[in-house]
């Protein structure tokens, strides 16, 4: 890549990068990243104020296990990625604003890897921070205890585990969605399919759960979750794919799919008619 490209992809993140977070249409993306904060905030909080200390700092650790699966893998990163990725084309294309990068001497193929990129930043910032910031509020009302527990316990590599998990579910459902805008009209359409596919992951034979974004994910969460009862005889048992083979090849689709975006974009032809 030379000095020029580089120029034109740094100009392209520049820009993006400030119209996404000030996105209007994307407030709600907000809310999705401080949602967990202010849960394990509001934890803490309730368990302070009236003395309980019901639970040991591995319950707390298991709260917030259940709660990083089934909010933030599931619900919060999943579509604040559908926010941030599928609007950096789709926006365009609703304001009319497109073709002015079109009229530039602009690759096509920077423009998308500049937008990914762009929209990354964001994802990473919001989400990862959450991620790190919820699990340090939700053990805090232990007082001493939770800090031996980060400084001299698995809780720091645990907290470590979530964040690295969370950056990589935003470079997975980042590149999905950035696709989906592309290329769809409405991308709540690719977004419900892929979100039944996802969530039935638990109850699909070996082979098919393998063909999942969020297999790979929980996978390296470090504190495992089992579906509850009654659910529970449904679940088919599948060994998770270590993490040497799960970081690498999440990556690796990630960087096929954006590559195909980036290459089908010189294809792509503007149109703001509905």
């Amino acid at each position: 890549m030379n000095r020029a490209w580089m120029r034109h992809l740094g100009g392209v993140i520049r820009l993006e990068w400030k119209k996404t977070f000030l996105s209007q249409r994307g407030w709600w993306v907000y809310l999705l990243a401080l949602a967990p904060v202010g849960l394990a905030l509001m934890h803490t909080l309730f368990e302070i104020r009236f003395r309980r200390f019901s639970h040991s700092v591995f319950q707390d650790s298991q709260i917030f296990a259940a709660m990083f699966e089934l909010y933030f893998l599931h619900l919060g990163i999943f579509f604040g990625s559908m926010g941030i990725f599928s609007n950096l084309f789709r926006g365009e294309m609703l304001e009319k604003t497109l073709h002015y990068y079109y009229l530039t001497p602009l690759r096509r193929e920077l423009l998308v890897i500049g937008k990914y990129l762009s929209g990354l930043i964001v994802a990473l910032v919001l989400f990862v921070a959450s991620a790190g910031f919820s699990f340090w509020l939700i053990g805090r009302h232990q007082g001493a205890a939770w800090m031996e527990f980060l400084e001299h316990g698995p809780g720091r590599s645990q907290m470590g585990w979530y964040m690295g998990v969370a950056a990589l579910a935003s470079v997975g459902y980042g590149a999905v969605f950035l696709v989906a805008g592309l290329f769809i009209r409405n991308p709540m359409i690719p977004a419900a399919v892929v979100m039944v596919w996802e969530n039935l992951n638990p109850f699909l034979p070996s082979l098919l759960k393998k063909i999942s974004v969020i297999f790979y994910l929980k996978s390296l969460c470090p504190v495992k979750i089992n579906v509850p009862p009654p659910f529970s005889v449904l679940v088919t048992d599948t060994d998770p794919t270590p993490a040497w083979i799960a970081v690498p090849g999440l990556l690796l689709v990630a960087l096929g799919v954006l590559a195909y975006a980036a290459v089908s974009a010189r294809r792509v032809e503007i149109s703001y008619g509905e």
